[in-house]
C-alpha cells in the first residue's frame, strides 16, 4: 500500500469513470440489456455482458451483437432499451457510497469520462444527486472517434483540464476502461465496490493491470493520503 506520493507520481487530475464507479448502475444496465435482447431472440448472460460490454459504448454493443449473433438491431431497440433503463434507474439507481465525500475533500482537480451517452449521463447524475459536483466536468464517448479501450476519451478529458496525462489518476471498474487509462499513459486504480463486481477478489488478475484495487471509497485516501485536502 502506498503511503506517500513520490514526486514522479504527482497527481493533479482525478478522472472518474461514471457507471460502476460514481453510480451503482452496471448491474441494472446489464439486467435490462439481457431482458431487451431476449425479446429479439438474442440470449446472453450477465457474465457475457460483463466480459464483452462493460465499459463499452452502445455502438460497440451493436457491433458485437451483429458479428456474433447475426442480428441487426433496429433503431427502435435503442429507444426502447434506453427508456426502460432510465425507468429502472428512477427506482434503483444510487451513488456509490462514500464517493461524494471523496470528491468534496480532493486536493486536486477532478472530472468524469464515460462511455454513456450525454442524455443518459445527465439523467443518471441527476438521479444520483451528483449533477452539481460534475457541472462542466464531463467528457463522453460521443466526443471522440474511438471509445474504450482506446485512450482517446481519457486524453480528451485531460486536455480539457490542461493536465499532463502522466499526472492523471483514472478510477475505473472495467477492464476496457483500465486498458484505456493505461494506453493514455495515466495511473489507474480499479474500483470493485459496485454491485456487479462485489465478489471480485483483490488479486493480480482482478487488478487487470491497474496499480491498485479497492472496494470502498473509505479506502481511497489510505492509498494516496496526499490526495486529501488539508485545512478548510
Amino acid at each position: 500500500m502506498e503511503t506517500k506520493l513520490a514526486a514522479s507520481e504527482h497527481i493533479d487530475l482525478v478522472i472518474f469513470d461514471c457507471d460502476g464507479v460514481l453510480i451503482d448502475s452496471e448491474v441494472i444496465s446489464a439486467r435490462m440489456l439481457v431482458e431487451e435482447l431476449a425479446k429479439r431472440q438474442v440470449h446472453i448472460t450477465m457474465d457475457y455482458v460483463a466480459h464483452h460490454f462493460l465499459g463499452r459504448s452502445y455502438p460497440i454493443v451493436l457491433q458485437q451483437i451483429r458479428e456474433e449473433f447475426g442480428v441487426h438491431l433496429p433503431p427502435e431497440f435503442e429507444t426502447e432499451y434506453r427508456a426502460n433503463l432510465l425507468a429502472a434507474f428512477e427506482n434503483d439507481l444510487r451513488a456509490i457510497p462514500g464517493v461524494k465525500d471523496v470528491i468534496d475533500t480532493l486536493a486536486c482537480d477532478y472530472c468524469l469520462a464515460t462511455s454513456s451517452s450525454p442524455p443518459r449521463l445527465a439523467r443518471s447524475l441527476e438521479i444520483a444527486g451528483l449533477t452539481e459536483k460534475f457541472s462542466g466536468r464531463t467528457t463522453t464517448a460521443s466526443e471522440v472517434r474511438h471509445g474504450k479501450p482506446a485512450p482517446d476519451l481519457f486524453l480528451l478529458a485531460a486536455e480539457k483540464h490542461g493536465s499532463d496525462p502522466a499526472n492523471c489518476l483514472v478510477i475505473e471498474d472495467s477492464e476496457n476502461g483500465i486498458k484505456a487509462g493505461l494506453a493514455a499513459g495515466m495511473r489507474v486504480w480499479r474500483f470493485t465496490g459496485g454491485s456487479h463486481l462485489k465478489h471480485l477478489a483483490n488479486t493480480p488478475d482482478a487488478a487487470a493491470g491497474a496499480a491498485q484495487v479497492f472496494a470502498s471509497f473509505g479506502e481511497f485516501y489510505q492509498l494516496m493520503p496526499d490526495l486529501r485536502r488539508t485545512g478548510n
